[in-house]
């Protein structure tokens, strides 16, 4: 029998910065399409490995000087090439130990979830998506900040993730119940470009008998605005895209904003993939977004106030924001 130390020292040498342990049955209650009891019916545990995002990728973008850092190093890289490797070292040495473990990657909503057909009745379709902020919750790694992005104690909101699903009988990490990482100071709202994240509508659910709680999230904006950035935002926008996201940013849901998101390819992913030179190469290059609006209030404000704060373990010589914030326009 393996214990949790040794799973967390094996996990901690592959190359992960943070690890956690979850009971698998504190899914008890999660959507059919986002169980991964599914995946994994025998699982008795979820190991959640965490990989930070280094501060200085984020530097780029907040100069406005290099845009092409932070998602290729702390997106593309860490998703695609440096989590499998811990992941696979874990595996092995759950595997070596008796074990099985099913290693989850963050490329499932890259391929498409829900795509197929059940193949038993009562069954979810294919795949299944594993929704890794609250895998995160579950696992005691944090809390779910205002903006719906993940904050660790360590690290606030910069890391990325990646999972396993073990039948191996671990004891759990409690669920993180503080100090308080999100004071709800609402930097988010005020400097998310898109206007994505609501100030007063929340979404409110219960993960594992812990009501959780997060701003709602226009989730078309936050990709555009994201991926090909605003006006004020985007050294790289054609005009006919900015005119497209100005109507985004200002239009409600509804039939208009259906009819606009058809026009665009669907969704604002097709004006990236295709409109934007600058993005389309990301995509090309490391089939990851170019992340033109650099998080800019979902991480970078969240981050700028934690360090304030002095409510994070990671803590620097100098503030990170040193300048007055670029604007174009």
């Amino acid at each position: 029998m393996i214990t949790a130390e040794q799973v967390r020292e094996c996990a901690l040498a592959s190359g992960a910065d943070i690890v956690g342990i979850g009971d698998i049955e504190r899914f008890e209650g999660a959507p059919l399409q986002n169980d991964p009891r599914y995946i994994f019916p025998e699982a008795r545990a979820i190991i959640g490995l965490g990989f930070r995002i280094h501060r200085g990728l984020l530097r780029g973008i907040e100069e406005g000087t290099f845009f092409a850092a932070y998602p290729s190093m702390g997106y593309a890289n860490i998703n695609d090439v440096y989590a499998p490797i811990a992941l696979r070292e874990t595996g092995d040495f759950l595997e070596d130990n008796g074990y099985e473990a099913v290693l989850y990657q963050n490329t499932a909503i890259r391929m498409g979830c829900g795509q197929g057909e059940p193949v038993r009745e009562g069954y979810p379709k294919p795949d299944v998506f594993l929704h890794f902020r609250i895998a995160a919750y579950l696992c005691g790694m944090g809390e779910i900040g205002w903006s719906k992005v993940f904050l660790t104690p360590r690290f606030g909101p910069r890391q990325r993730f990646a999972f396993i699903l073990t039948d191996a009988p671990i004891e759990p990490d409690p669920i993180y119940e503080g100090p308080a990482l999100c004071d709800r100071c609402m930097r988010c709202v005020a400097e998310c470009p898109g206007s994505a994240i609501s100030a007063e509508e929340s979404v409110k659910v219960t993960l594992a008998g812990h009501e959780v709680e997060w701003g709602a999230l226009d989730e078309q904006r936050c990709a555009a605005v994201y991926q090909v950035g605003t006006r004020e935002y985007s050294p790289f926008l054609p005009e006919h895209v900015a005119e497209y996201v100005d109507r985004l940013t200002s239009e409600p849901r509804g039939e208009n904003r259906s009819e606009m998101l058809s026009y665009a390819g669907s969704s604002p992913f097709g004006y990236a993939k295709t409109e934007v030179p600058y993005s389309s190469k990301a995509w090309e290059s490391y089939h990851h977004p170019s992340a033109i609006c650099g998080s800019r209030g979902c991480m970078r404000a969240c981050m700028i106030h934690l360090e304030e704060r002095q409510a994070i373990g990671n803590t620097f010589e100098t503030p990170f924001r040193i300048r007055k914030p670029w604007k174009l326009g």
